[in-house]
């Protein structure tokens, strides 16, 4: 195995374990310890989601003009010292709980843009854009196996204090940035700064910036799916920060053996997991990821299923009915990510896949921002219910561009085979 896949598939799997060990719980600890309401969790979502849109951008011309090496290693530490500070809130009386948590996400925000597009980009260069896919898949597989210890790992710490977690994972990625100072290479890509030499920094910038403009601009497919970057944001913010309060207010958790609420979160996580785990090695197995149509028509169905199961998720009455749900739309989302991160790779001129992938996050970012305050709002005012179903409303304009592009690669495909290929 080369070394550069040894050091993704560590990266990937410590990041894994640090988010799932905090994440799990995290709704219990906001709800119950610190007392949030749903437009709270809200807010604290938007902090985060309009310091990843100023940031991204900056962050990923860092990661083209001085190299993604730098650009992750960054992130990595800034992480670790946002998700300390988060699990420290109570500790600290300076400021109220909700101020404490929101500074905490904004420096969380910062760091999550370091490492955003960089690590991708970083990874489709030491690998190449034909065997990315596979990669994707098969580092999604193996992060699932590790979240499984994380969640263990979480409900545990939980289970003894409920902001011991976010410390737990913030030392973590502490840790991540340590071991790819000492491990992480970069060996086929030319910073710009190197390339073009040292003389004019701005104008490296300049340039390296309104180049990745321009190469979301004059490809068709780029801008098609900017558009669907922006309302899968919009969806996907209500839903994550919405999901554990609709079990635990509007479904409520069963009463079997005096099971915790964490406890409960860990079950349902796990769940999700082990199902995912077999899902993916489907994926990775039958889907070539190397076919334009192919990856088109999978994430076309892949939104109309979600669509389906979020709202159903909304609409259920019982706890059976919105485990289903969630486990169902817990799978889509270990494959969709992977394919949708294959073919932005694709796309995209390595020069500026960094820069790219970073308007693309930034886009997403502004879909989150502009998206979840009005599904908190509608969770406030009428029902977690209400605000859940919106969530999936949101996702059909996605849903229509898919359909959109499945029928330009099919007229692209009868041109070329009408001209003797």
């Amino acid at each position: 195995m080369p070394s550069a896949v040894r050091v993704y598939l560590t990266m990937v799997s410590l990041i894994a374990f640090a988010n799932t060990v905090m994440f799990t719980t995290y709704a219990v600890y906001y709800i119950n310890t610190l007392d949030f309401n749903p437009l709270q969790l809200i807010l604290v979502g938007v902090a985060l989601e309009i310091t990843v849109f100023l940031c991204e951008i900056p962050t990923g011309i860092v990661a083209d003009v001085y190299g993604r090496r730098l650009s992750v290693i960054i992130g990595c530490f800034v992480l670790g010292l946002a998700f300390v500070l988060e699990g420290s809130a109570l500790y600290i009386s300076v400021l109220s709980f909700i101020a404490m948590v929101i500074l905490a996400e904004i420096i969380r925000g910062v760091g999550e843009t370091f490492v955003s597009g960089a690590q991708g980009a970083w990874i489709t260069d030491e690998v190449g854009e034909d065997n990315v896919g596979k990669l994707f898949l098969r580092a999604r597989q193996i992060t699932l196996g590790v979240e499984v210890i994380g969640i263990g790992v979480s409900v545990a710490l939980a289970s003894y204090k409920l902001n011991a977690p976010f410390i737990v994972g913030g030392l973590t990625y502490l840790v991540l940035g340590i071991f790819l100072l000492m491990k992480m290479k970069e060996t086929n890509f030319i910073p710009a700064i190197a390339e073009r030499g040292n003389r004019n920094t701005l104008k490296v910038i300049s340039n390296t910036l309104m180049s990745g403009i321009k190469e979301v601009k004059k490809k068709h497919i780029l801008l098609m799916l900017t558009f669907v970057t922006f309302f899968v944001g919009a969806s996907s913010e209500g839903f994550d920060r919405l999901w554990e309060l609709h079990f635990i207010d509007s479904i409520g958790l069963p009463k079997l053996g005096g099971l915790s609420t964490v406890v409960w979160f860990g079950i349902i996580s796990i769940g999700s997991k082990l199902i995912g785990i077999g899902v993916a090695e489907v994926a990775r197995r039958k889907l070539d990821t190397r076919s334009v149509f192919s990856v088109n028509i999978a994430l076309l169905l892949l939104t109309s299923i979600k669509i389906v199961f979020i709202f159903l998720f909304g609409a259920s009455v019982n706890f059976p009915m919105a485990l289903t749900s969630f486990w169902a739309l817990t799978v889509i989302g270990t494959i969709y990510g992977p394919i949708f991160d294959t073919w932005l790779n694709q796309n995209i001129d390595s020069k500026v896949r960094s820069t790219v992938l970073s308007l693309m996050s930034q886009v997403n970012a502004f879909g989150q921002t502009a998206g979840s305050p009005f599904i908190g709002t509608v969770g406030v005012r009428y029902t977690v219910r209400a605000a859940l179903i919106l969530a999936a409303v949101l996702l059909i304009p996605a849903f229509i561009v898919f359909a959109r592009m499945l029928k330009l690669v099919k007229n692209s495909s009868s041109k070329t085979s009408g001209v003797g290929h």
